[in-house]
């Protein structure tokens, strides 16, 4: 996307040894102007997946509605939980629908199943890659440099936790149009998910 039209945002995602970390900053702007305080950039699909994203308010919360729907259709359909992999492929392919006129959102999808916990990268077109960990927006310069730094190979919770909250937070220092809070959402293999918000 274009700078001047970028709506600015900050998200990250890291796999850690029993889940993933799914987390993203709370300021909603276009350009630089400051709409809201208080976006919803992270969101619940189901107990074992989630999904952070920047990019335009609209569009994440219409893809997050439509890959609820079908992710929820086809655990009907099958009569199990869908994988994560498979969950970012239905997202791919939503995406990759609307390539003519595109969502303007990049997005992270995470979460854990049989195989271990997992995170994807989509871009607005509906490229799929699964990696460790990601940064999306308008922050992702000074985000993935912290990622990058300080990430290893089966982080514990806690720790996982702290570097998300540290890379958004750096980010947020750096970024005018990312900050005023994060909202985190960890989706854990043993405890489940769980959804905060760290004013800031």
């Amino acid at each position: 996307m274009a700078e001047s039209f970028s709506p600015g945002a900050t998200a990250i995602g890291l796999v850690y040894n029993k889940g993933v970390v799914l987390a993203a900053e709370k300021r909603v702007t276009y350009g630089f102007t400051l709409l809201s305080k208080s976006g919803k950039k992270v969101f619940k699909i189901t107990d074992r997946l989630g999904l952070a994203a920047a990019g335009i308010i609209a569009d994440m919360q219409a893809i997050s509605r439509s890959l609820a729907a079908e992710v929820k259709l086809y655990e009907l359909e099958n009569n199990r939980p869908i994988s994560v992999k498979s969950a970012a492929k239905l997202l791919s392919q939503i995406m990759f629908s609307r390539r003519l006129s595109p969502y303007f959102t990049e997005i992270i999808i995470g979460g854990y199943d049989p195989s271990g916990p997992h995170l994807f990268i989509l871009d607005p077109w509906g490229s799929l890659i699964e990696d460790k960990y990601a940064a999306l927006g308008t922050g992702t310069k000074i985000a993935i440099g912290i990622l990058e730094e300080n990430y290893r190979e089966n982080l514990s919770k806690e720790n996982a936790k702290e570097l998300a909250i540290r890379a958004i937070k750096t980010a947020i220092e750096r970024d005018a149009v990312s900050g005023d809070g994060i909202d985190l959402l960890i989706i854990d293999s043993e405890k489940g998910l769980e959804e905060k918000s760290i004013p800031l």
